[in-house]
């Protein structure tokens, strides 16, 4: 009778082992208010019928690890979504995730034969991902800047800049390195901080006036000279100058972006500077003025050929 017992025991433990469920990721970390996902695959003889499943959470309970079922803790029945099936598929979604989730989830099945549950456990890290930019968030060319991802999570974080991946957390400040800047689990991209804007500022860069006008540049026709400049901040006053190609010369005409003329005069010739200014400094840019000859001569030759006209006409009479 002892001897029939001994092998009775023995078969029990070998039919459906808890070892045929498996996690893809043990080890997960998820961003508050995210939602996450385990992947999770379990099966057992083609002699049994799952009869149920379900999830659990590891915690304690007068200072003993126990499993209470994810439909009987009030905070997560509600968040908590069954993804798998019947026979293989075991996979859990949790959505809203809070810091009070962090912990072990464990899977168990009962099959019309035998109860089961997971041997191991998925790990759930909830974090409040802050990205940083050190010293400061706003900077100018040159200046050292280190970029800072403070979580909770254990895994290696990666940085992202206007969606493009980061070579280097550690830099000295370009004006083509401001930009939006995010940190994000490595592995886990959907798990990302908000964004933290690096803001480089600079002094006016490539000054630039243009001249425009409707027809030809001709006497009595109204002209424009247009300034324009990169700049952060964006440059908030341009000065005109007018004179000869020397700076020295030159004498104050008007302000503003735009310099307009309503009726070219002979006076209004020569060399224009636009003086852009920002809070950080100053630059500018010159350009010539002047008649366009071709457009003279055609109005000239136009008055010839009229006059011409006239006298044959007289001659005929």
């Amino acid at each position: 009778m002892a001897a029939s017992l001994v092998i009775l025991i023995l078969i029990w433990g070998t039919v459906c082992t808890a070892q045929l469920v498996t996690f893809e990721n043990p080890d997960i970390c998820a961003l508050k208010g995210s939602s996450v996902y385990f992947r999770c695959f379990y099966n057992c003889s083609e002699d049994e019928t799952v009869t149920d499943v379900a999830w659990y959470k590891g915690g304690q309970k007068d200072a003993q690890w126990i499993h209470f079922k994810l439909a009987d803790v009030p905070l997560l029945h509600n968040r908590s979504e069954y993804l798998g099936d019947m026979r293989h598929d075991c996979s859990l979604a949790i959505h809203d995730v809070q810091q009070n989730d962090s912990g072990h989830y464990y899977f168990h099945f009962d099959t019309d034969a035998f109860g089961r549950r997971s041997k191991t456990s998925v790990y759930l890290s909830v974090t409040e991902m802050e990205a940083s930019v050190r010293p400061s968030p706003t900077v100018r060319p040159g200046w050292a800047v280190w970029l800072e991802c403070q979580t909770s999570c254990p895994n290696p974080v990666t940085w992202f800049k206007d969606g493009e991946p980061v070579t280097s957390t550690e830099f000295q400040a370009q004006i083509e390195d401001a930009g939006n800047y995010i940190c994000a689990i490595e592995g886990e991209e959907s798990v990302q901080s908000d964004p933290v804007t690096l803001d480089v500022q600079y002094p006016p860069l490539n000054v630039h006036v243009e001249v425009s006008y409707t027809g030809s540049l001709t006497w009595g026709n109204s002209v424009s000279l247009s300034c324009s400049s990169a700049a952060n901040p964006a440059a908030e006053n341009y000065t005109w100058y007018r004179g000869d190609d020397s700076p020295s010369s030159m004498v104050p005409v008007g302000s503003g972006q735009v310099f307009s003329i309503t009726s070219l005069e002979p006076s209004h010739l020569g060399w224009y500077l636009c003086k852009s200014q920002n809070l950080l400094g100053e630059n500018s840019s010159m350009q010539m003025l002047n008649v366009d000859s071709s457009a003279h001569l055609l109005v000239l030759g136009v008055g010839v050929k009229v006059l011409l006209i006239l006298l044959l006409s007289v001659a005929i009479i």
